[in-house]
């Protein structure tokens, strides 16, 4: 997210805090009271608790921290902070209607404060707060992905686009240097904006398809043990599957880029085609390098703020779309889908950048710096516009396969 000039800044904020907020509500509109509370996962959060603590964090750094007051509904610090209640003892929420007034109350004091506020002083936290709601509805999306998917087929019977072949093909990116991160991206471990030397590299043009997917099931990927690591091997063996979670049998989503699978997965059908899975710096390279103007840009076409022709994100489908549907968002090397439809797993595992430094506070990032993460990249077809940049960094336990990830190959010259 690119900050406006420093005179429009408050406007903007305002306009972006009711943007946000309108699709955060519309996403919990039409929830019974049991969707709302139950878990359908260990590893995430009923999806009702993700509502309320998209007010807290909101009251905390901006009415507490930056305004002074004291705590609003201070009986919810325990249940909505982010760090005290395991995830399976917030299911224990009030009701819907409860939590809604609340997350009005506080908001009507945070855009009082923000009339008068010294915004020139506090751009970034209001962006990093507009930021972590679009994590958050993401999250929401997530979950309620997974308790569909419990009654109901992952994707729909027949898609919504016309298939297309998907030639795979591969787009050279030549050695160099280049300019990783971001000075003006309000996440702390997107900065600072640092130089980055790589050599020549290959990487895929689109996302790894569901029908190329398809031929390292058929040729017995999760049954052959020569694709995959040890590690991914131990985790097959605990956990026995044969098909990503998000997967259809129907061929008609074959140009769709697979999703549902977890790093393991990734990298078993990397090494099925003899590729690997690119680091975070040569997917970012592809995603927003320049080479004519040798400089990186916001997006992978360029400074304009996204919209609708630039990819799939926004929850404008509710689903993926084919890997070569949207031209206009292609990167300066001619990488399609970088932005938006799913998650690109990395090589990477997700640690600071030199000369980092913690915002707001020294747990937001730091704590995930243990070497037991890797980064995604690139953002979803739930991702809000807020928070999506070729700068973004996302992270997750390799293990994990509920989230909307998916990946493309790389390969050395």
């Amino acid at each position: 997210m690119t900050f406006t000039p420093i005179k429009s800044q408050r406007e903007a904020i305002a306009q972006a805090l009711h943007q946000c907020r309108d699709r955060s509500l519309a996403l919990f509109e039409d929830l019974d009271f049991n969707t709302f509370c139950n878990q359908a996962h260990s590893e995430f959060s009923p999806v009702g608790w993700h509502l309320g603590h998209i007010a807290f964090t909101e009251g905390l750094w901006i009415l507490e921290h930056l305004k002074g007051d004291s705590p609003l509904y201070p009986q919810y610090r325990k249940l909505f902070a982010a760090d005290i209640l395991p995830k399976e003892q917030r299911q224990n929420l009030p009701s819907k209607e409860t939590i809604l007034e609340y997350v009005h109350d506080i908001r009507r004091l945070v855009l009082d404060y923000l009339e008068t506020a010294p915004i020139e002083e506090q751009s970034r936290l209001w962006w990093w707060l507009i930021q972590h709601e679009c994590q958050h509805n993401e999250t929401a999306s997530l979950i309620l992905q997974l308790q569909r998917l419990q009654h109901l087929p992952a994707y729909p019977v027949t898609p919504s686009t016309q298939n297309r072949k998907i030639v795979s093909e591969m787009v050279e990116i030549p050695a160099g240097e280049f300019l990783m991160g971001s000075n003006t991206n309000p996440q702390d471990n997107a900065r600072p904006a640092h130089e980055v030397n790589l050599d020549t590299y290959w990487i895929d043009r689109y996302p790894v398809t569901c029908g190329q997917y398809r031929e390292f099931i058929e040729a017995g990927g999760y049954q052959t043990r020569q694709w995959w690591s040890q590690a991914g091997w131990e985790w097959l063996q605990h956990n026995p599957v044969a098909k990503p979670l998000y997967w259809s049998e129907n061929q008609a989503w074959d140009d769709h880029p697979v999703y549902g699978v977890s790093w393991y997965e990734a990298e078993a059908y990397a090494n099925f085609v003899g590729k690997r899975l690119p680091t975070e710096a040569e997917w970012e390279k592809a995603a927003r390098w320049n080479p004519v103007k040798e400089e990186s840009t916001s997006y992978p076409w360029g400074e304009d703020a996204p919209n609708a022709s630039h990819g799939n994100f926004d929850i404008r489908m509710g689903e993926t779309t084919p890997v070569n549907a949207y031209p206009a968002g292609k990167s300066h090397y001619g990488v399609y889908d970088l932005l938006g439809n799913v998650w690109e797993w990395t090589a990477s595992w997700f640690s600071p950048y030199p000369n980092f430094e913690y915002f707001p506070y020294r747990g937001y990032s730091e704590i995930y710096f243990d070497q037991q993460h890797r980064v995604l990249r690139g953002g979803s077809w739930a991702t809000r516009p807020w928070a999506l940049s070729s700068s973004w960094r996302n992270w997750y336990y390799p293990h994990l396969r509920q989230i909307f990830a998916g990946f493309r190959c790389a390969k050395d010259d």
